[in-house]
């Protein structure tokens, strides 16, 4: 290959598509086991590759030049090959401060914990130190190569101000799991995690549920791909061409999740959202009756609500995942926390608030089959359609018109 992304897991990476959209060369991801590393770096046939898990650090041997800098950490994200000599650079800092600043994100005089143990914790430290921190500590499973336990950490460095996650914990397709528990951290004021898939990871979404200002690490990725760019083809990147691929990318892979009341306008907002973005439409009672054969209201009326909701969390966990979809959910989906939790990881959620006078009972739904059973399941789950949302809007007659109410908050705040 000519340019490209070499690891041993790549499926999940968005690198093809900003190398595209940067200068338009062909850049491709390859998957390489570690038994055959030495013989991919050896046989030098390519002209720049970005590195990641688990290479970062395992390609220094096989190059000639090291930027001062990378051989300052000890990782290396970039090689580019000039004439058959092998030279390593490492963006991955530069794209991690401008990801820290573009968020406001204070390091100076603040104790940071830097999660993981590989390349990008070296380069997390290193970078914690550019910005002036008080001090800073590495934390990994076992605590080798100058790191700290978890163990350690939680029993005496409860006080830290900033988490950095270089771990790929939390990452696709193993989503809804955190390195850490951050409830104890009280002077916790930001979290940064270099994971980009999700966009927000189960680690930063906890941060942003307790008011901590918290970013995914999309914007990293964009960056230091843009200076990986530069090395590999000698030209200038603008930072507003950075932020427009950003934008662009982030836009493209976030869903669009509604939530409300059964009878509400959920899937035909859903419906014109899809026709007006090409996003692909998933219903999750439709997901449902496709995966069991069965409609929820038929679930529920053999086997219970209990079971019904027991599917109906399956089901969001797959598709929570999914990047880039208009997702319609049924009224009581909400009722987990956890289904909320999810499909928060990659979704703006809405809460289409239509006033209950404008909601028909219908036998369709067993929970809503009259006037009585609806005004009970509104007021059990009003408030909770309200903190579970993102944005929360009163329709008005004409799903098209609510669908592009969604899309003008949408594609003016998604990325804020």
């Amino acid at each position: 290959m000519k340019y490209g992304l070499i690891a041993e897991k790549v499926s999940h990476s968005f690198s093809a598509e900003i190398h595209n959209k940067l200068f338009g060369y062909e850049y491709e991801l390859k998957s390489i086991s570690k038994d055959d590393f030495d013989a991919f770096m050896r046989h030098k046939d390519f002209s720049g590759i970005n590195v990641t898990i688990p290479y970062k650090q395992q390609v220094v041997p096989y190059l000639d030049n090291i930027h001062e800098m990378a051989k300052e950490i000890g990782a290396v994200n970039t090689v580019v090959n000039r004439d058959g000599k092998l030279y390593g650079y490492n963006t991955d800092v530069m794209g991690m401060i401008a990801l820290i600043k573009r968020n406001g994100i204070e390091l100076k005089g603040k104790k940071v914990l830097v999660l993981g143990g590989g390349g990008t914790s070296k380069t997390a430290y290193y970078v914690a130190k550019q910005l002036n921190c008080d001090s800073v500590y590495r934390v990994s499973r076992t605590g080798k190569d100058n790191c700290i336990t978890y163990e350690n950490a939680l029993n005496e460095h409860i006080d830290a101000e900033v988490i950095i996650n270089t771990t790929p914990v939390g990452m696709y397709p193993e989503i809804g799991v955190s390195p850490i528990d951050i409830a104890c951290f009280k002077n916790l004021c930001a979290v940064v995690d270099v994971v980009y898939n999700p966009l927000r990871t189960k680690l930063v979404c906890d941060a942003i549920s307790r008011g901590i200002k918290a970013v995914g690490g999309l914007y990293m990725l964009v960056a230091q791909a843009a200076f990986a760019a530069e090395l590999f083809i000698g030209k200038t990147v603008d930072v507003n061409k950075i932020e427009e691929i950003y934008r662009e990318l982030y836009l493209s892979k976030e869903n669009i999740v509604l939530i409300g009341m059964p009878g509400s306008g959920k899937t035909a907002t859903c419906r014109n959202i899809s026709k007006l973005t090409d996003k692909k439409l998933i219903d999750t009672d439709d997901y449902i009756t496709e995966t069991i054969g069965l409609e929820p209201c038929q679930i529920i009326c053999i086997s219970g609500e209990p079971a019904f909701r027991k599917i109906e969390s399956e089901v969001i966990k797959t598709i929570s995942s999914s990047q880039g979809c208009v997702i319609s959910t049924g009224g009581g989906a909400v009722l987990v926390k956890e289904n909320v939790d999810l499909l928060k990881e990659n979704g703006r959620i809405y809460f289409i608030d239509r006033p209950l006078e404008d909601i028909k009972a219908t036998k369709k739904r067993p929970l809503t089959s009259n006037k009585e059973n609806l005004l009970k399941r509104y007021n059990e789950r009003y408030d909770i359609y309200c903190n579970s949302c993102n944005v929360r809007f009163v329709p008005v007659d004409g799903a098209e018109l609510n669908a592009r109410t969604v899309l003008e908050d949408f594609n003016e705040n998604s990325c804020n």
